[in-house]
């Protein structure tokens, strides 16, 4: 069980930081902090995540789950918010397409992995 949050947090670290790499408006200062910054995005999702989605179903349902893409746009720019070095360029704009990013980045990796 540690051994996968330990990869799952190591792989959100580097699509963080190959995300602050694109021109899309998410910007890290460093290693360093994207391993902060997905710390801190981990705990924002398993803390506010189910709190913003229950509040959230009856629009997420009327909108057959695509609310849910603003939801992580949401605690996406939180996480921003509370992480010296993680900066959004265009505010909620950024926030959006860096959790769109942030998310194929992580499928890419982890199918890219012998596990």
């Amino acid at each position: 069980m540690f051994t996968t949050i330990l990869v799952t947090w190591l792989v959100t670290s580097l699509s963080l930081f190959i995300l602050s790499r694109l021109p899309l408006g998410t910007e890290i200062d460093s290693f360093g902090t994207a391993l902060w910054s997905a710390a801190v995005l981990g705990f924002v999702n398993a803390i506010l995540g189910p709190i913003f989605r229950f509040f959230a179903f009856p629009i997420t349902f009327i909108t057959f789950g695509l609310f849910s893409v603003v939801i992580n746009a949401m605690l996406f720019g939180i996480a921003a918010f509370l992480v010296s070095g993680f900066r959004l360029k265009w505010g909620f704009w950024s926030a959006l397409i860096g959790a769109i990013v942030l998310s194929f980045l992580n499928s890419l990796i982890f199918k890219l992995l012998p596990v």
